[in-house]
């Protein structure tokens, strides 16, 4: 079964942004990052969500990261899934931190329960279908809305959204130019999807 073992951002300041990433949100080993001017412009079509356990884990990594430098898009607040909030990195990159806890229950923590990379698609279903072709295992899937995808060992969690309902979500306009700037490593080797997404061959045991 194919997973992701890494996850790639192109950045023009690699030594900058693993200080902020650090600071922001604790994160060491969980994204890799790479010097790139690849030229882009509005919505690259993505976002990486960090799922926590409670509200007020929500607020913490939102203020952190606010104070390392991050912007915000969507304040934390409640909606009918839980909590949660949207910022976008110093780097352009776009951050989810999200529960669907709508109560405290203990104090405020920095950890971490999943990491889920969120690709925004022209058509959902056929990309599906690719990344089924691809070796990858269906988890869940809302016909032409939402698919999500097994895990299994992997870091990072998979899940396929519509573009314009993704921008939507994370408070953006939907279109855009140029590169996502961001590379997927994975064991199923080195492809391209049909939204332009690009595939390197990693495993888990280099990506540690």
């Amino acid at each position: 079964m194919t997973s992701i073992a890494s996850v790639t951002l192109d950045v023009a300041d690699p030594a900058a942004t693993q200080r902020f990433y650090t600071a922001a949100f604790g994160l060491d080993t969980q994204i890799r990052l790479r010097a790139s001017d690849a030229p882009t412009s509005g919505f690259r079509g993505f976002t990486l969500a960090l799922t926590v356990s409670q509200p007020a884990t929500v607020n913490g990594l939102i203020g952190t990261a606010l104070d390392a430098g991050a912007t915000s898009l969507k304040p934390a607040a409640k909606s009918l899934w839980g909590y949660g909030g949207v910022v976008q990195a110093p780097d352009g990159t776009i951050w989810k931190i999200a529960t669907s806890a709508k109560k405290d229950s203990g104090p405020a923590t920095r950890q971490i329960d999943e990491m889920v990379l969120l690709l925004g698609v022209a058509d959902v279903a056929a990309s599906k279908r690719f990344y089924v072709e691809h070796g990858l295992a269906v988890a869940k899937s809302f016909g032409r809305m939402y698919v999500e995808f097994v895990a299994g060992s992997s870091p990072v969690k998979l899940a396929l959204y519509r573009r314009r309902a993704l921008a939507k979500d994370l408070g953006v306009a939907p279109g855009g130019t140029g590169s996502h700037r961001l590379t997927i490593g994975g064991d199923g080797g080195h492809f391209t999807d049909p939204d332009g997404f690009a595939w390197e061959a990693s495993s888990l045991a280099t990506a540690k």
